[in-house]
């Protein structure tokens, strides 16, 4: 594929009157590498728009693709709202504490609305991938919405996952990791979608908690064991996905920062 030369970076902001949310919803629309002779955009869906104007997102993304040129690209980036424990999770189920109540309502404005102002917009394209992101329960939320929707979405970018997210508290004298953990249980009951590629993040230093005593931190444990679970089903490691660990790596905005250009050139570089 041939990138026109001298195309741009494009910024803009939509405001949208979202009736399944019942409140205002801000995305901020980034694109690169779109001129006169493109025919072909991929579209990429980020939670926690907010936290890409933090990182100056349009920087990274032209920075990275100065060095690796990328696929010709729109990215939606969602603020979040006030309710933002409520409208990200899970949406076949709230955790124990009753969170993510509003992630079906969430899932609707994303398919309903959002997207399909999106595809208006790029009338004149062929959409090549949906791919969805976001950190932390921006993450969960975002790799939710791809598994259970495989013939929308074809990539998961999730920094720092909220894997944990879980319908029993942890100290319950009950509580099975194996089948109490919402996105571990969803995979190991899905199906094997071929098509679906991952891209995991998680700090060194992203939390301090260690639940069953094993020396690795519960994030890192909680996404390795979501990877176990992908390789159960099927998903091949390289292939299907990958994983990167950051040493110095905290659940906070500046290391995934740092891990931006990881994830943009695994998923669009030439």
């Amino acid at each position: 594929m041939e990138i026109e030369q001298n195309v741009e970076l494009s910024f803009e902001t939509i405001e949208m009157d979202s009736e399944p949310l019942e409140r205002v919803v801000r995305t901020d629309i980034y694109t690169i590498n779109i001129g006169s002779q493109t025919k072909q955009v991929d579209l990429l869906l980020i939670n926690d728009g907010q936290d890409l104007v933090t990182i100056n997102f349009a920087s990274i993304l032209q920075e990275v693709n100065n060095k690796f040129p990328l696929r010709p690209m729109v990215v939606a980036a969602i603020h979040c709202g006030e309710d933002r424990r409520n409208e990200y999770g899970t949406v076949a189920t709230v955790d124990y504490k009753g969170r993510g109540a509003k992630a079906g309502a969430y899932e609707q404005f994303i398919l309903q609305e959002l997207m399909p102002m999106v595809y208006s917009r790029l009338s004149d394209f062929s959409v090549r991938e949906v791919s969805f992101a976001g950190f932390s329960l921006g993450g969960l939320s975002a790799i939710d919405m791809v598994w259970r929707h495989p013939t929308v979405f074809t990539r998961a970018g999730v920094f720092s996952g909220s894997f944990w997210w879980r319908t029993k508290d942890h100290e319950e004298k009950d509580y099975n990791p194996s089948t109490d953990r919402v996105m571990h249980n969803q995979v190991r009951n899905g199906d094997f979608q071929p098509n679906l590629r991952f891209f995991f993040q998680c700090g060194a230093l992203d939390e301090l908690s260690d639940r069953n005593g094993n020396g690795i931190i519960d994030s890192i444990d909680d996404t390795i064991d979501l990877m176990r679970e992908l390789l159960r089903k099927g998903y091949k490691e390289g292939k299907h996905f990958v994983y990167l660990q950051m040493p110095d790596g905290r659940h906070d905005v500046p290391t995934w920062a740092k891990a931006m250009p990881s994830f943009l050139k695994w998923g669009w570089a030439l």
